[in-house]
C-alpha cells in the first residue's frame, strides 16, 4: 500500500497515510496492515533492538573499547544528522571514536582509540538513524548509561552453548539438515571479528561441498549464527569452526575446546552428523510461559515482558526476527502508542526465550497490549525454509502503582565488582582453611590487613604473615593503589550513597531515601529449624521491603521467594544490627539463607543500622551494607557484598570465610 491508498473492509473506509507512519485504530485486517504492522503498531521507524554494555550495568572493563548497537532493520550510515557518540562528565574527556556498521547494516560499532576511564559514568546515545528501506529515521535517541570498573578485562572469551550441541569427542547425531548452526559467548563480541570471512565455517570431506552461508552475530544474546544457503546434505558429518582470531569486546582471542586447555587463543570445533530435515510446522507460544500474564492488574512499572516459543526438535528462533515491530507493546487506543524503547533478546541458552525491557519504567495505571507479530513478516524460527506463527498472539496487562513488590533494582554505582569493603581495615585469623574472597576489595581511609599496611600493588601484601593473608581473586583499592586516594576516595562517597538509598527515611544512623517498609516485630528474631513449616513473615518472605525498629536475628532457615520473577528484589532494614546465630559445620544445624522460584543473591539487600556478624557456619545470601563493623565467624560463608563503614568506621574480621560478588563462583 502507498502513501495515498486506501483500504475497503466490511463496508468500512480507512486511510492511512504511510509517510507519517501514523497509528489508527481500525476494524479489520489489521495484522496484515503493512504500514500499521503488529497490534496497530506504527512498525516502519527503526529500532534499537539490543545495546552492549547493557543500560545501566556497572563494573564494565576498562578495556571494553567497542560499544555495539542491534537495530530492528537495515539502516543507513551513522553520518550528518545520524550519530552514535559516547561522553563523560568532566574532568573525563568525551571518548571521540570510529562508527562502523556491519554488512548488513543491522549493527553499529563505535570503536575507541584507547581506553576507558576507570569508575566513570559514561553515555551512549544513537540518533537518527535512517531505515535503507523506506527512508524514515528512529523516532526518538536511543540514550543508555553504563559505569567501568577498575580493571582491564584479560580472560578470553568462552563459547558456551552451541547448536547443534557439542558432544565429545563427536560427531553429534541426527540433526535435522535443514538448521542454522549457532554458537553462544559467555560475554560480549567484538561484532566484526565474528562476521569476518573465514572466521565461522562449516566444512565437511569431499565428495560433499562445504556450504555456503552467511554468519550473523546478535549483540543481545550475544549469539553468533551460521546460516547456510541452502539445506545441508543428509547423512554427512559436519564441522563447525570458529576461530582464534574471534574476539570479546576487549580484544581478548578465544579461548577454544581444545583439552587440556591452551594459555593462548585457540579454536572451537564441534561435528555433527545431519538427519532428515525436520518437517514443516507452526511456530507456536508456550500460553503459560507469557509473563505479565494475561489481564494482570498492578504489574511493576519496571516489568520484563517474556514469552517462550514451541519450534520443531532441535531448532531455535531467529534473533533477527525479535524486534520491537514484532514482539510489540503498545499503550491503550485509540492512539496506541508503541513502546519502542527498549531491548528485545533472546536467552541464549535455549534460543526459545525472548524479553522485552523497556529502556524506562513504564508509567502506572495504563493498559498495555503486547503482540506477537505471526506471518511472512513475523517472528521465526531458525529452520531452512524458516517456520512462522499462523497469527498474531496477543495478550493485555495493566501498570499499577510501584508498590512494595515492585522495588527497583538497587543501583550500585562504582561498587558493582566489589565483594568487601572496610573503613577501619581488615583482620584476618591465621587458620584453616584461609579466607577466600572472590571479588574485588576497597580499604579506605584504613588500608591495613592484621594492622599492617597493604601493598601498594593492588593486593592484601604480607598482612602480618603470609599465613594469613587472605586468597583474593580481584583487587584491593585503597589510598595506595591505583590512584593515590581519588579513586578509593570515589568509592567511598558510593559505598555511602548507597547505603542511604536503602536506608528509611528517619534513620538510623541518618536519614536515607527508602521508606514504606512491612514492619517486622520488636526485637525480630527470623528463622525455623531445616524441615519447618513455611510461615509468611517468620521463615518465607516475598519481594518487598521489611524494616525492624530494633534488630534482626536469624536463627534457623529462612526462604526468600521470588515467585517466578528473576528480578524480584528484597530489602530488609535494620535499625540496630543484622545477624545470623552461630551453627555447627554441616550436616549439624546452622544457618541458612535460601533463594527460590528465581530468587537472586545479587538482589537481596540488608541495611545494618550499626553493625553485622555472622554466626559461624552460616550459609549468607544476599548483600549487607553496614553502617559500622561487619564480623565473620568461622566457617560462614556469604554469596553477597559485605561491605563495612558506610556511615562511620567499620572494620571486617575474617575466619576462615569465603565470601563471593554473586555470580563468582559463590559457595558452598
Amino acid at each position: 500500500m502507498n502513501s495515498s491508498a486506501q483500504r475497503y473492509c466490511g463496508g468500512m473506509r480507512v486511510a492511512v497515510l504511510a509517510l507519517l507512519a501514523s497509528v489508527v485504530l481500525t476494524a479489520c485486517d489489521k495484522d496484515k496492515d503493512p504500514i500499521l504492522g503488529a497490534g496497530n503498531v506504527a512498525a516502519l521507524r527503526p529500532t534499537v533492538t539490543a545495546v552492549a554494555p547493557v543500560n545501566n550495568s556497572t563494573g564494565v572493563p576498562i578495556n571494553g573499547t567497542v560499544i555495539t548497537a542491534d537495530f530492528s532493520e537495515p539502516v543507513r550510515p551513522l553520518t550528518g544528522s545520524a550519530s552514535f557518540v559516547l561522553s563523560c562528565v568532566a574532568p573525563c574527556v568525551s571518548p571521540a571514536g570510529t562508527v562502523t556498521l556491519n554488512p548488513a547494516a543491522t549493527t553499529a560499532t563505535f570503536a575507541l582509540p584507547g581506553a576507558l576511564a576507570p569508575f566513570t559514568l559514561y553515555t551512549a546515545r544513537i540518533a537518527g538513524a535512517v531505515s535503507i528501506s523506506h527512508s524514515l529515521a528512529m523516532a526518538s535517541p536511543y540514550i543508555w548509561r553504563f559505569t567501568t570498573g577498575a580493571a582491564p578485562d584479560t580472560v578470553r572469551p568462552s563459547v558456551s552453548v552451541t547448536a547443534p550441541v557439542t558432544t565429545l569427542p563427536g560427531p553429534t547425531p541426527g540433526v535435522p539438515a535443514n538448521t542454522v548452526i549457532t554458537a553462544v559467548f559467555d560475554e560480549d563480541m567484538a561484532p566484526a571479528s565474528v562476521t569476518a570471512a573465514g572466521r565461522f565455517t562449516v566444512t565437511c570431506l569431499a565428495p560433499c561441498v562445504s556450504p555456503a552461508g552467511n554468519v550473523t552475530y546478535t549483540v543481545g544474546s550475544r549469539t553468533a549464527a551460521f546460516i547456510p544457503s541452502a539445506v545441508l546434505m543428509t547423512g554427512v558429518t559436519y564441522t563447525a569452526t570458529i576461530t582464534a582470531l574471534v574476539t570479546d569486546v576487549a580484544g581478548n582471542g578465544l579461548a577454544g575446546n581444545q583439552l587440556p586447555a591452551l594459555p593462548a587463543a585457540s579454536n572451537y570445533v564441534w561435528t555433527f552428523t545431519t538427519a532428515v530435515p525436520v518437517p514443516p510446522a507452526p511456530v507456536t507460544v508456550v500460553p503459560l510461559s507469557i509473563r505479565p500474564a494475561a489481564n494482570a492488574i498492578t504489574v511493576c512499572p519496571g516489568v520484563k515482558i517474556k514469552a517462550s516459543f514451541n519450534v520443531p526438535s532441535g531448532l531455535r528462533m531467529s534473533d533477527a526476527s525479535l524486534t520491537a515491530t514484532t514482539f510489540a507493546i503498545t499503550g491503550p487506543g485509540p492512539a496506541f502508542v508503541p513502546v519502542t524503547a527498549g531491548s528485545v533478546v533472546l536467552d541464549g541458552a535455549t534460543g526459545l526465550v525472548a524479553t522485552f525491557t523497556p529502556l524506562d519504567p513504564l508509567p502506572s495505571g495504563v493498559t498495555y497490549t503486547v503482540t506477537l507479530k505471526g506471518g511472512a513478516t513475523g517472528v521465526k524460527d531458525q529452520a531452512i525454509p524458516a517456520n512462522t506463527m499462523a497469527s498474531n498472539f496477543v495478550w493485555t496487562f495493566t501498570t499499577g502503582p510501584a508498590t512494595g513488590i515492585c522495588l527497583p533494582p538497587v543501583n550500585l554505582g562504582l561498587l558493582a565488582t566489589f565483594g568487601v569493603a572496610a573503613t577501619a581495615g581488615i583482620t584476618n585469623t591465621p587458620t584453616v582453611p584461609v579466607t577466600t574472597i572472590n571479588g574485588d576489595v576497597v580499604l579506605d581511609p584504613g588500608a591495613t590487613c592484621n594492622a599492617v599496611a597493604i601493598d601498594a600493588a593492588g593486593g592484601f601484601g604480607l598482612c602480618g604473615s603470609n599465613a594469613s593473608t587472605p586468597l583474593l581473586n580481584g583487587t584491593v583499592i585503597s589510598p595506595l593503589f591505583p590512584d593515590a586516594g581519588a579513586t578509593s576516595g570515589a568509592i567511598r562517597d558510593s559505598l555511602l550513597a548507597v547505603y542511604l538509598s536503602i536506608t528509611p527515611p528517619a534513620g538510623p544512623p541518618a536519614a536515607g531515601s527508602l521508606g514504606g517498609a512491612i514492619n517486622l516485630p520488636a526485637g525480630t528474631t527470623l528463622g525455623e529449624p531445616t524441615g519447618s513449616a513455611l510461615v509468611q513473615g517468620d521463615n518465607l518472605f516475598a519481594p518487598g521491603l521489611y524494616q525492624s525498629l530494633t534488630s534482626l536475628l536469624i536463627t534457623g532457615d529462612i526462604t526468600l521467594d521470588a515467585q517466578g520473577n528473576p528480578d524480584a528484589v528484597f530489602i530488609f532494614q535494620s535499625s540496630s544490627t543484622v545477624g545470623t546465630a552461630a551453627g555447627a559445620a554441616t550436616p549439624g544445624p546452622h544457618t541458612r539463607i535460601l533463594l527460590i522460584n528465581g530468587a537472586k543473591a545479587a538482589n537481596v539487600w540488608w541495611q545494618a543500622g550499626t553493625s553485622a556478624t555472622l554466626g559461624s557456619f552460616t550459609e549468607f545470601n544476599g548483600n549487607i551494607l553496614s553502617a559500622a563493623d561487619i564480623t565473620m565467624e568461622t566457617g560462614a560463608t556469604s554469596c553477597g557484598r559485605l561491605l563495612a563503614g558506610a556511615f562511620t568506621a567499620g572494620a571486617f574480621v575474617f575466619d576462615s570465610n569465603v565470601v563471593s560478588v554473586p555470580g563468582n563462583g559463590c559457595a558452598p
